[in-house]
């Protein structure tokens, strides 16, 4: 049998309906919310940016560790250092990697589009990256975020007048049991509260690098309410085997 015309519309509205219900929200990560470029006067191909002999001396060396003909399994490397020199990656910056390891434009922007470690605008000195994914957020990131906007007077996706901070919402940095935490540039800062992250902040401003690492007095990333194995000197050699083997 089959369905009238007003069922088929009506079942067909209902189901535009329900879809657009369920859409994934944007996020603005790795300091670039769109996957296409835009001219700007601060990044466009004439920006400037040329390697330095020492930073073109790391480069060369990076491709020579790759086969010939495969210099383009060096993208992501010679972009981070690229990155590493300027503070973020202009096109220019793409344009110039690409002409380093002779591969087609594009296929360095589709590596810089993808990888949210590339900033493709510019980024403050000190690059706050909070996490905010599930196991962060049920350890009350929200508080570390708020107190971060409160101390810089910025929400995520911006940066402070004078260019030393920016702060970034961000998905999970792989610190899981150490939430919640915060990615500052090379740094891991874990097992916040409020108040770390605001000594921290205030180290920063001062020109201090705080000591990375958890902030609970937890070494790494053991049990939080201490150790439940492993307690004592490991046995000797031959613990547990047969006397007559």
């Amino acid at each position: 049998m089959f369905l009238s015309s007003n069922i088929r519309n009506a079942v067909s509205f209902t189901t535009r309906q329900i879809r657009s219900l369920h859409k994934t929200a944007v996020r603005s990560g790795g300091g670039g919310a769109l996957f296409v470029h835009r001219d700007t006067p601060e990044n466009n191909p004439d920006t400037p940016f040329e390697f330095t002999p020492e930073n073109l001396k790391r480069a060369e060396a990076i491709v020579q560790n790759y086969p010939d003909g495969h210099q383009a399994a060096a993208t992501l490397p010679v972009l981070d250092l690229a990155q590493r020199q300027h503070g973020w990656l202009p096109i220019s910056a793409m344009n110039k990697v690409a002409e380093l390891l002779d591969v087609p434009p594009m296929r360095v922007y589709e590596v810089a589009t993808f990888y949210t470690m590339f900033n493709r605008k510019p980024v403050g000195k000190y690059h706050i990256q909070i996490c905010t994914t599930t196991p962060c957020m049920l350890c009350n990131s929200d508080s570390i975020l708020e107190a971060i906007q409160n101390k810089l007077g910025i929400k995520a996706g911006e940066s402070t007048p004078d260019k030393l901070f920016t702060l970034t919402e961000v998905e999970c940095l792989g610190a899981c049991v150490n939430a919640p935490m915060v990615q500052i540039n090379d740094n891991y800062y874990e097992d916040l509260k409020p108040q770390d992250i605001e000594q921290i902040i205030e180290e920063l401003k001062s020109g201090k690098v705080p000591v990375p690492g958890p902030r609970s007095g937890r070494f790494s990333c053991e049990p939080a309410g201490g150790l439940t194995s492993l307690t004592g000197p490991p046995p000797g050699p031959g613990f547990g085997v047969r006397p007559d083997l």
